[in-house]
């Protein structure tokens, strides 16, 4: 009696119990890039082998399992100044959909938020399809459902680069927020029932997603700007405009993201590598902890403090988990790949969450944002015809570059 009552309290095991109950869906991983990166496998999924454990990297088979992941959300995700980016796009998701068919017996393929309740029933990882990146769709609303018929189901609207109708947080603006092509895409995602995801964007764009959007909005990897000044955050005047909507902000553990001591120590070297298409990013740091000193490290308690800040500020129906993990270990210390995720449950059990609020948090908020964006755009659809149209068309002005 007196062990069950001493592993009843115990932080972990409950949290382990916790996510074995309730689907946890984290809401980026950008493992069809380190696949295309990987120096052996070069996109071949099946070269890459993700049911065994990849030391050099954090996300595989064995920890996705052990990190008790009900669903996971892909990025197809293509970097702003990468040639023919609208191919580019379309072969990440073929790598996403490869994944799928390569591990039926692991991964089930979620276009409706219904997916990701059958999946975690029958003890499998909800697969969601997300394109990172709306340069892919090359200054044309078309791309759009050719993207929402082969499964995708969310856009970051934009990556580290201003695009011509979407300003990013961490590039100069070019429409001071969306221009009217910008505001014809959201529309679009809206009618096809696509979640429209703010994560990259200035905050000008935030404000003129929430002004258009008549779906819940998706942060799907931001963290609390008042915690950590990283453009990339959340600032509280978007924060407190979310409190009143559906929409849900998914605390992300990117380090600089998460502490503003490794964000000031950061600053330049992303400055200087803002559009790496990896693959030179962790020897970029190395040189630079040379003449810097060492790098600082991130916390998993960091991280919790975003997300008691966001639950605090938003409510805690509108929180989630978007990890981020890219394959480089540069992870807050106590996350350093898709298995610990408990870990962090385990420290908001200690800071008192209750079971129901970490139920939300781990998915029931992602799912409810789904139904809601699913529900809008079957609405949609019966009312409005598909959008048409081009940057030159609908903003009237010629192509940058």
């Amino acid at each position: 009696m007196a062990k069950a009552a001493s592993r009843a309290r115990d932080p972990l095991k409950r949290a382990i119990a916790l996510l074995e109950r309730v689907p946890l869906v984290d809401g980026h991983n950008d493992l069809a890039w380190v696949i295309r990166l990987d120096s052996e496998a070069r996109g071949d999924v099946l070269r890459y082998d993700l049911t065994r454990i990849h030391p050099e990297s954090d996300t595989d088979i064995p920890r996705l399992r052990e990190g008790r992941v009900g669903a996971q959300v892909w990025a197809a995700y293509v970097p702003t100044d990468l040639p023919n980016p609208a191919r580019a796009t379309l072969e990440q998701i073929d790598t996403i959909l490869r994944i799928e068919d390569a591990h039926p017996d692991v991964f089930l393929p979620a276009r409706r938020a219904s997916d990701i309740v059958r999946a975690h029933r029958a003890g499998k990882i909800a697969s969601i399809i997300a394109v990172e990146g709306g340069v892919g769709l090359e200054n044309s609303l078309g791309p759009l459902r050719v993207w929402h018929a082969s499964g995708v189901r969310l856009l970051t609207l934009c990556h580290n680069g201003t695009l011509d109708w979407v300003d990013s947080a961490t590039d100069a603006p070019r429409s001071n927020g969306l221009s009217p092509f910008g505001h014809a895409v959201i529309r679009e995602l809206n009618r096809l029932g696509m979640m429209v995801d703010c994560a990259h964007v200035a905050p000008t764009v935030m404000h003129d997603v929430l002004d258009t959007s008549t779906a819940p909005v998706v942060f799907s990897h931001s963290n609390a700007f008042t915690l950590c000044a990283h453009p990339r955050n959340v600032p509280d005047d978007v924060l407190d405009r979310v409190k009143g909507t559906e929409g849900i902000v998914m605390a992300t553990f990117v380090p600089d993201f998460t502490s503003e001591e490794v964000r000031a120590w950061m600053k330049p070297l992303r400055e200087a590598h803002l559009r790496s298409t990896g693959g030179g990013w962790l020897q970029a740091i190395e040189a630079w902890e040379k003449d810097h000193g060492p790098r600082p490290l991130a916390t998993l308690e960091q991280v919790a403090d975003h997300v008691e800040y966001l639950a605090n500020r938003i409510g805690t129906r509108r929180v989630g988990i978007g990890s981020d993990y890219f394959g480089v270990p540069t992870k807050p210390v106590g996350l350093m790949d898709v298995s610990r995720f408990p870990h962090l449950f385990a420290e908001l059990i200690r800071r008192g969450w209750s079971e129901d609020h970490l139920a939300d948090l781990a998915g029931g908020n992602f799912i409810r944002v789904m139904r809601a964006v699913e529900r809008e755009g079957r609405r949609l659809r019966g009312i409005a015809p598909p959008g048409l149209g081009t940057v030159q068309q609908l903003d009237a002005r010629p192509q940058a570059g």
